[in-house]
């Protein structure tokens, strides 16, 4: 171990020494994948979801809990550091893959290092009892457990893929991710979740019962993708159980604090990637020892908060450069703003980023003559997408459809009052009766920026070298996107 190395756990060491064992929690983090507060504690009605609901009761629940960044990776990096990824140039989904690394700026450290050296049994997976171990690659080498961090990290930071390996009595730091959304994703409408909600869930959700936002068309196709993603909810919820489940068969649940939450939003055309509600607004749910119970949270707060919490209800002193804010301090101070940012998804360069107060939420789009929907590989691989895409060539969208999907530029400011416009479908900016919000939080974000260190896009350079991932697999479509982003770049676009 390096002198900063041991600095820094004697640094932490110090600050837990006077905490018995008995005194010091666990922390459980479950993260799941792309899923919206689709819960019945949030007021869903379309499914039920027990074991989170318990959560709730028996925990405090954050009714306006918000990613910085609607996308894995960034949102990941992110959370696991208590810092926005644009503090620590984490910002560009799947970034630092390449030739190029990137690096945490000086005396940053993930929160599991912080963790061990305070004497925690660290581990990442599903929350089943298994091997150890885990690779850069974004995957617990035999745990299944989600890291996907966009920077350089030592995998040593895991001792294992679940706590059993710990020593007697040995609190522990555990990240259980779950697919969550993903468990929808098929080519067949959504058929093979249905059939194993069936098969284990006792029925699919019916598909009679779903609503559609009011923005996506009332089309077979799409409704039977959200009835799908509802039975992702309910897995999701299955599995929470499961853990909670462990919890208690080995008498641990009762010293445990247990976090619930997702990365970002529901994939879907304004969800993930996007800085609307549908991407960014997130379920947060902290139940344990000192947690208030049944208490409902209205303040607007950040993923990264998170990670703040865990280190303070641990007794570890919260470091003074992480941004993230411990929610239950006593001298706790409500946000009046969060902040979000959205930049390159894979091959699709972006730049987009947002403020949202008590009353409204501003964009800004750095490159408004890009239209919406982007060409993106992943995203347009997607069945619901290849359906728009098919309904908006045969001219049979909704006007509001089209508008806000389909237009081939966008609007360089955005500003919604989103508690009366949840699915943000009236763009007030042009609005002379907002004007006075419009500047006061254009420049609200501009400062952020600032603070952060925001204030250039992806190099050329980077780009190349993380594509060069995606060059030479045989992926023709992706290629020919890498191609129209480098045109449109030198097209000042």
């Amino acid at each position: 171990m390096g002198l900063k190395r041991v600095v820094l756990a004697v640094g932490v060491f110090l600050g837990v020494v006077g905490m018995a064992v008995a005194d010091r929690p666990n922390v459980v983090w479950i993260v799941a994948d792309d899923l919206s507060p689709n819960f019945g504690c949030y007021g869903e009605t379309a499914v039920t979801t027990p074991h989170v609901d318990r959560l709730a009761r028996e925990g405090t629940r954050f009714a306006h809990a918000y990613v910085t960044a609607p996308v894995c990776s960034p949102s990941r990096s992110a959370l696991i550091t208590g810092m926005e990824q644009t503090a620590i140039g984490a910002q560009h989904h799947r970034s630092g893959r390449g030739a190029l690394t990137i690096r945490l700026p000086k005396d940053v450290r993930p929160i599991p290092e912080l963790f061990r050296a305070a004497g925690y049994y660290t581990c990442i997976g599903s929350g089943e009892r298994r091997g150890k171990g885990t690779d850069r690659t974004g995957q617990a080498a035999q745990g299944g457990g989600k890291t996907d961090y966009n920077f350089e990290w030592d995998a040593g930071m895991y001792d294992g893929a679940d706590w059993s390996g710990r020593r007697p009595g040995q609190p522990f730091f555990m990240q259980v991710t779950l697919l969550g959304g993903k468990l929808r994703e098929s080519q067949r409408g959504g058929e093979q979740i249905a059939g194993r909600a069936d098969a284990e869930l006792g029925g699919r959700t019916d598909i009679a019962t779903v609503s559609m936002p009011p923005h996506l068309p009332d089309d077979p196709v799409l409704v039977a993708d959200r009835a799908a993603y509802f039975d992702a909810v309910r897995f999701t919820d299955a599995e929470v159980g499961q853990v909670l489940a462990r919890l208690e068969r080995e008498g641990l649940l009762d010293t445990t604090v247990v976090a619930f939450m997702t990365d970002h939003g529901i994939s879907h055309a304004r969800g993930k990637q996007f800085l609307y509600d549908e991407g960014t607004h997130v379920p947060l749910i902290v139940r344990g020892p000192g947690i208030p119970a049944g208490a409902v949270r209205e303040d607007l707060v950040e993923h990264i908060d998170l990670a703040a919490v865990s280190l303070a209800v641990a007794g570890i002193p919260v470091p003074s450069w992480m941004r993230g804010r411990d929610l239950f301090a006593k001298e706790y101070v409500a946000r009046d703003a969060v902040f979000a940012a959205r930049d390159r998804c894979d091959e699709t360069v972006d730049r987009i980023r947002s403020v949202r107060t008590e009353q409204y939420l501003y964009i800004h789009n750095f490159y408004p003559r890009r239209p919406h929907l982007q060409p993106n590989a992943y995203k347009d691989g997607k069945l619901i997408m290849k359906r728009l895409r098919e309904l908006h060539e045969a001219r049979s969208l909704p006007e509001v459809t089209e508008r806000l999907l389909f237009a081939p530029e966008r609007p360089e400011e955005e500003l919604y009052a989103w508690r009366d416009d949840p699915w943000q479908l009236t763009n007030l900016a042009a609005d002379p009766a907002h004007a006075d919000a419009l500047i006061a939080l254009r420049d609200r974000l501009d400062r952020w920026m600032i603070e952060t260190g925001d204030n250039h896009p992806e190099s050329e350079a980077m780009y190349d070298s993380d594509m060069r991932v995606y060059l030479g697999q045989g992926n023709q479509i992706t290629e020919e996107n890498i191609a129209t982003m480098k045109r449109w770049a030198a097209e000042g676009r």
